[in-house]
């Protein structure tokens, strides 16, 4: 039996993440920031906290739950898109706040605090962000939506620095989790949030120590910054 934390987890692929992995017979613990996402968490069996990145308070928020904690995967799967752009529309500050907050912010609060809540000795953990394709410099086709790009090329950014942080203790990882059927990506994405979690899990499984630092579609694919 793992033991895993998922930050984020309230809808979407976190949500599913949990459900998964409560039906594979791991222990989950998982953050929401509202009273209907923590009772959907529960309803799975898994340990909830309070977690809303976005604030000044996200710094600390994990610190005294998790003291003693050893776990074998994190995954943080928090974020939001922000302004539907299709060109170089300019972001007002609290369109722009609230997309770095959340998706660049969360993470370099939340990944000190993790540091000492890993499962020591082999296999070593899992720690994964879910980043966006949408981020890659060497991919990228398009500047649709390039709030979210920006952001998700610099959570990449910290994955990055994270990695160098904790080698030797754990696989650090981004992950594309495809272009999937949820609130954000739409009723007209490529594939389902089942299958998207699916992949998710199956590529952090089968990480090695050499994959540490890296950029992974869900199906274990490298990906080009």
């Amino acid at each position: 039996m793992k033991q895993v934390l998922v930050i984020g987890a309230s809808r979407g692929i976190g949500l599913e993440l949990v459900r998964q992995y409560r039906q594979a017979g791991d222990a989950v613990t998982a953050t929401a920031r509202g009273d209907e996402g923590m009772a959907r968490l529960q309803a799975l069996g898994a340990r909830t906290l309070w977690l809303d990145l976005a604030t000044d308070a996200a710094a600390t928020a994990l610190t005294g739950p998790l003291d003693g904690a050893a776990f074998d995967v994190v995954l943080l799967c928090a974020g939001v898109y922000g302004p539907r752009s299709g060109g170089l529309q300019a972001p007002t500050q609290g369109e722009f706040d609230t997309v770095m907050h959340t998706n660049v912010l969360g993470a370099m609060r939340v990944l000190p605090q993790l540091v000492d809540a890993l499962a020591p000795g082999a296999p070593l953990p899992r720690v994964a962000v879910i980043s966006s394709r949408m981020g890659s410099m060497g991919l990228r086709a398009s500047p649709s939506g390039w709030l979210y790009r920006a952001s998700k090329a610099a959570l990449n950014s910290v994955l990055v620095d994270a990695s160098l942080v904790l080698a030797g203790k754990a696989i650090c990882v981004a992950l594309h989790p495809g272009w999937v059927r949820t609130d954000m990506g739409g009723a007209g994405a490529d594939i389902d949030v089942q299958t998207s979690a699916a992949d998710l899990r199956r590529t952090l499984a089968a990480l090695q120590p050499a994959d540490t630092g890296g950029f992974f579609n869900h199906d274990g694919q490298p990906l080009s910054w």
